[in-house]
């Protein structure tokens, strides 16, 4: 069975490096990895093409997570969809196929979050998208997201493995957000705005 085990790390993060942002903004005469905040994520390609970019960024790295985690249950049932969901961030936040370079990988945790557990993930992402109404940062209420899932996680179940996963899915955005939390703390933080540059 030690294969279902690597399929499930190897698929998911295949699929997590498939960068979108990249490609839709090339198309638009872009390169993402060299503007706004260098991220290949929905947000970088919100500010530095436009809202249809943007969404259809977010949109494409959800599904590419969906995809991912339904095939590690196929496999290996709840811990597989746990491994996969992993991976597949790991992919999007460090991409194979475009130098490593990739998102902060909240697209996708959005998914890894609902698909494993849909309440607690709910709640998260309700706390996130008021956070982002009220304050228009991006980069706090998906850390938000990620800490409070993390939190609702540890006191409903049992640190290992479900505890200690949240909290690893959680430090991974933490640690791509490194440079939001700085600018956070300095007042600097640039607040979302839905008009394309330029």
């Amino acid at each position: 069975m030690w294969w279902k085990w690597v399929l499930c790390v190897l698929v998911p993060y295949l699929l997590g490096s498939i960068s979108f942002g990249v490609l839709y903004a090339r198309r638009k005469g872009h390169d993402i990895r060299a503007e706004g905040s260098h991220n290949t994520g929905a947000s970088n390609a919100l500010r530095v093409v436009g809202v249809k970019t943007g969404l259809m960024t977010f949109v494409s790295d959800v599904l590419k997570a969906v995809i991912a985690i339904l095939f590690g249950k196929w496999l290996l049932g709840e811990y597989g969809g746990l491994l996969a969901g992993l991976f597949v961030v790991i992919g999007h936040n460090w991409p194979v196929f475009f130098q490593f370079k990739g998102g902060k990988g909240i697209a996708c945790s959005c998914a890894v979050l609902v698909l494993n557990y849909p309440l607690y993930g709910a709640i998260a992402i309700g706390l996130c998208l008021l956070v982002i109404a009220v304050t228009r940062f991006i980069s706090l209420g998906s850390l938000t997201m990620l800490v409070s899932f993390a939190i609702l996680v540890l006191i409903f179940k049992p640190f290992f493995p479900y505890g200690l996963w949240a909290v690893l899915i959680a430090l991974l955005g933490i640690w791509r957000h490194r440079s939001n939390i700085q600018r956070l703390l300095q007042g600097k933080e640039n607040k979302i705005s839905f008009q394309k540059k330029g």
